[in-house]
């Protein structure tokens, strides 16, 4: 900004940002504002000790009563929902790597529970010549100390920066021409009507080329997800193998959607 801005207007710009992108980094105020990131740090704890945002690692995102805060409609950042539920996405993640072998070939998509399954695909020492293409770039960081171990494909695209994701554009290109073992998915709903569902419709997009870019595709969803329905639709129930959750997916739930067909997996709790 050319003229300096006074704190209480760049409170309310923060405000604004954060509303607005669902996630904003600290540096991002700093450069935008023209302050230190001292400065920007001091705007976001003010902002949040009046309850209008949330601070976390590297920034702040809404919140839950605040101007913007969380809606039921409202796809959450990455950030955001990377520190909702950890324990049973851990415990999702490393059930869904258990399902991968030594030289076969994965689709793995964006997402916080997806990370966790990329997390444990690390520390699975036994694992050799794993292939895995992904259209998140927080899912390729992950992966790329285990080069040359696994071979890590980004799929290209347009980036979306809040979910830090490759959609079409050119997204497709790619997923056409290639046919993967397993595809592991991540989704906002999983519905034994509706199917399987995520809130943003160019994100939908890919998810729905990822699954029939593989041989067999298992969703993986914390029991919050269970039940719900959102705008894009990825894949109807019977065209999925497998859903992975954790052990507090509501028993009503998970038998509605093995009534549908969907074979389901709970992943157990780690021990402390």
């Amino acid at each position: 900004m050319s003229q300096p801005v006074d704190s209480a207007s760049r409170r309310q710009l923060a405000l604004a940002m954060v509303g607005d992108r669902g996630f904003v980094r600290v540096a991002d105020l700093a450069v935008a504002f023209g302050v230190t990131p001292v400065t920007a740090r001091a705007d976001l704890d003010a902002l949040e000790r009046a309850g209008a945002i949330r601070r976390v690692h590297g920034g702040a995102v809404p919140a839950a009563g605040g101007p913007e805060g969380a809606r039921p409609d409202r796809e959450p950042s990455f950030e955001e929902a990377l520190e909702t539920r950890v324990r049973p996405k851990r415990a999702i993640g490393a059930a869904a790597a258990d399902l991968v072998r030594s030289g076969q070939s994965i689709l793995l998509d964006v997402g916080t529970t997806t990370l966790q399954v990329a997390r444990a695909l690390r520390a699975r020492t036994d694992l050799e010549d794993l292939t895995v293409f992904t259209n998140g770039l927080s899912i390729a960081l992950e992966l790329e100390p285990e080069i040359p171990r696994f071979t890590v494909v980004v799929t290209g695209g347009t980036l979306r920066p809040k979910q830090h994701s490759l959609v079409h554009p050119l997204a497709h290109s790619m997923l056409d021409d290639i046919h993967v073992d397993l595809t592991i998915l991540g989704c906002n709903g999983v519905d034994a009507v509706r199917g399987v569902t995520n809130a943003n419709l160019p994100e939908a997009e890919v998810k729905a080329l990822m699954l029939h870019a593989g041989a067999r595709t298992a969703v993986v969803a914390d029991a919050s997800k269970l039940g719900e329905v959102h705008l894009g639709r990825i894949a109807a129930i019977d065209e999925v193998d497998l859903l992975v959750t954790d052990d507090q997916a509501p028993e009503l739930l998970v038998g509605e959607l093995e009534a549908a067909g969907l074979a389901v997996r709970i992943a157990p709790q780690p021990t402390p």
